[in-house]
């Protein structure tokens, strides 16, 4: 009793004893930003300190701001079905399931275990009190008492007396009941099949149980690491759906202006077969020269050539987009071939200030879990410079006869305490704490390259997207005046101030401009998203697309 009061007292100071925990507690980094972003010369993008400023759910889920609900369509499909986010989704499966393994080493294991072992015992053994067993005459006699005693112990029933039964032949089975119901082995004083010249049988059942107590909170900051892995994980799925969605509108934008570009280009090559066959007509009359019909010749080729390459973008475009949504190449061919007029462009962008990349791009708060589970296994590595300490039990039945394997009298138990502590390793224990002291400023320096990596993102798009809406207004201000040219050369056919000829050149000039101010839309819209992405919009996914 006294013995169990103490050995109770010792289980609870170690388990009390296990709240230690070493190694570094984590604080995130401070990061100093500036206050805002540099001021461009955009009208409509606004800072924190602007007018007018959306809400946050504009940056979050920009693509509404464009008004265009087949991009919307395309883009809640995406999610549902691209395989490069069903990828980052199953590595953040992963993370936690490897969290929980890590979890469920740190909770005691037990094992069940039974068997029943029937040996026979050599009689060529000597006993270990100095008393043998001949056989064949190649064994010493041994004394009549010490003969009596062996004979009593083969002809006797095995008394349970701990793990294996009591008596010699329960030493033989206990060792053999222990090892999961083998016959002792070689190391056994009795040989490999138990008492000599004796043939016993034991029944075994019971249970094993082992825990390795964090005594100094290495399986504690093991979780804390695992913790921090698992969120990274879900910060570069985020990550990756940013990027996706950002794709998506971009093909989608290229694809659409494409389309326009390609309407405009038919209708350059019909006015300059027009004005072909004008020229034809006046050299017949000997109004024009073989000079102007070749020249008209190979402005028709010329524009004729720029149809091919037009059209293969549109359908390499459509291919594309499929291809996100994790779907044939071909499966939106007839979905996206209708040309339609661009989305429009939003007049304001919700760019925030600096500080507001730490909470919304999600590659910087991956790089800062990335940061707290390399400062959690710096602790795990400390914990290995200290002692080992677990609990090992068993509990069960064993008895030579079936029927009295369930009595109470047949039960065992056993509880060893135990210590583990490399003393001598060479420096390999304080090596990999000095391996994980470095990762961890690693981990904090590619934390701050992110923070530059994102300010730099942010200010190139602005720059980016400030000088596309600067090109498209000289495009639409020469837009404009092609517009008037060609309703003046119309004007002027119509008094018969001038032929058709002039009305079909001011045609394909306004169709020439037309073109141009396509491709600015384009720039704008293409940089607007590239904008959003760099402000790390997007990783909130639509509500009819969530996971």
């Amino acid at each position: 009793m006294h013995l169990s009061h103490k050995f109770s007292l010792t289980v609870a100071a170690l388990l009390f004893a296990a709240g230690c925990t070493v190694g570094p507690n984590y604080h995130a980094p401070q990061t100093k930003m500036a206050d805002a972003f540099t001021p461009t010369k955009i009208v409509g993008v606004a800072d924190a300190a602007g007018t007018v400023v959306p809400g946050e759910d504009a940056v979050q889920r920009w693509w509404l701001t464009f008004h265009d609900p087949e991009l919307t369509g395309l883009i809640e499909r995406a999610v549902a079905g691209n395989r490069n986010l069903r990828l980052a989704a199953s590595r953040v499966r992963v993370a936690r399931l490897q969290r929980a393994t890590i979890y469920a080493g740190a909770l005691p294991g037990v094992d069940v275990s039974g068997g029943i072992n029937r040996g026979h015992g050599s009689k060529n053994v000597t006993l270990p009190f100095g008393g043998g067993s001949g056989g064949g005459g190649g064994g010493s006699a041994a004394p009549a008492a010490e003969t009596r005693s062996v004979r009593a112990e083969r002809d006797a029933p095995m008394a349970s007396a701990g793990p294996g039964g009591g008596g010699a032949a329960g030493a033989a089975g206990g060792a053999a009941a222990s090892g999961g119901g083998q016959p002792a082995g070689p190391q056994s004083p009795l040989g490999e099949g138990g008492l000599p010249g004796t043939t016993t049988t034991l029944y075994q059942a019971g249970f094993d149980a082992t825990w390795e107590i964090d005594f100094f909170g290495g399986t504690r900051r093991a979780l804390e690491a695992g913790d921090a892995l698992v969120a990274a994980a879900e910060e570069q799925r985020r990550a990756v759906q940013v990027s996706l969605l950002a794709e998506v509108a971009e093909t989608y934008l290229q694809l659409r202006a494409t389309q326009q570009r390609l309407q405009l280009a038919r209708a350059g090559l019909a006015a300059a077969q027009g004005t072909l066959r004008i020229v034809e007509a006046k050299k017949k009359h000997g109004l024009a020269t073989d000079l102007d019909v070749a020249q008209h010749t190979a402005e028709v080729a010329t524009t004729a050539a720029a149809l091919p390459p037009l059209e293969a973008a549109a359908q390499v475009a459509t291919h594309a987009l499929a291809t996100l949504m994790g779907e044939p190449p071909s499966a939106l061919d007839d979905e996206l071939a209708d040309v339609t007029p661009g989305p429009a462009i939003p007049a304001e962008v919700p760019v925030g200030v600096p500080s507001d990349l730490l909470r919304r791009r999600p590659d910087i708060r991956a790089a800062e879990r990335q940061v707290a589970a390399a400062t959690a296994e710096v602790g795990v590595a400390q914990a290995d410079l200290f002692p080992h300490f677990s609990l090992t039990g068993a509990f069960g039945f064993d008895s030579s006869q079936p029927r009295d394997l369930s009595k109470w009298s047949s039960h065992y138990y056993s509880i060893i305490p135990g210590v583990r502590w490399p003393i001598l390793d060479w420096g390999r224990a304080r090596g990999a704490v000095k391996v994980q002291d470095e990762q961890q400023r690693q981990a904090l320096t590619q934390y701050e390259l992110a923070v530059q990596q994102a300010l730099q993102d942010v200010a190139d798009a602005l720059v980016r997207y400030d000088a596309a809406r600067g090109q498209r207004v000289a495009l639409a201000e020469a837009d404009a005046a092609a517009q008037r040219t060609f309703a003046l050369a119309q004007h002027r056919f119509a008094h018969g101030l001038v032929d058709s000829l002039v009305v079909l050149e001011a045609q394909r000039s306004r169709l020439r401009a037309q073109d141009a101010l396509a491709q600015g839309d384009a720039a704008v819209r293409t940089q607007l998203v590239a904008l959003y992405k760099a402000l790390g919009g997007g990783w909130e996914p639509a509500p009819t697309a969530r996971e």
